[in-house]
């Protein structure tokens, strides 16, 4: 652990915003990853940058040219700290992550590109979930008593969610069709 700790304090800094935009700007510039997933990318992401989530990464390095820095980009900097960590891990030298993520992109006023056919935020489609379920295991309770233990399941799997911040109804819709890449280039807005 003091091991990769120390590879990762020679190897990745944080970058501020205007520098990371000044830096896209050359022409020998970053490779920008952002590490969310396709719904989170799909609704704003920065110019340039490519989707690798997290889920991903160590699998899809090798998409990576490993002679040119990384910048990992996340919605606040909890998942590109993780990804700067595998990616050292896995050898990359010259890793990076954008400090405060989007919301510091987004801060610094600094453009953007959304997709234009974006799907619901994951965090949108687990409340719409999970209140299905909630309303489906009270309305088949009225017919079988025992369908009220969908709801309780639903209610404690949320209540896990929050305390635990990893949210398991997320990641498996994250996996459903709509929230993947289509494969072909999709059309984009600049904002």
């Amino acid at each position: 652990m003091h091991r990769l700790a120390n590879t990762r304090a020679e190897h990745k800094r944080n970058i501020e915003p205007k520098e990371l935009e000044s830096w896209l700007g050359r022409k020998e510039g970053p490779q920008l990853v952002d590490v969310r997933e396709y719904p989170e990318f799909a609704a704003e992401h920065i110019v340039g940058a490519r989707i690798l989530p997290l889920s991903d990464l160590e699998r899809r390095s090798v998409e990576l040219d490993r002679t040119r820095p990384v910048v990992c980009v996340c919605r606040s900097g909890k998942r590109s700290a993780q990804a700067v960590d595998a990616l050292t891990a896995l050898g990359f030298t010259q890793v990076h992550e954008l400090d405060g993520g989007m919301e510091g992109w987004n801060q610094a006023n600094l453009p953007l590109e959304r997709e234009a056919h974006a799907p619901w935020s994951l965090e949108r489609q687990v409340r719409l979930t999970a209140g299905l379920l909630v309303l489906t295991g009270l309305g088949m309770s009225l017919i079988w008593p025992l369908a009220v233990g969908l709801s309780w399941f639903v209610g404690v799997g949320l209540v896990f969610a929050a305390v635990t911040d990893w949210c398991g109804m997320g990641l498996l819709l994250a996996k459903l069709p709509w929230n993947r890449p289509s494969g072909k280039s999709g059309t984009t807005s600049k904002v």
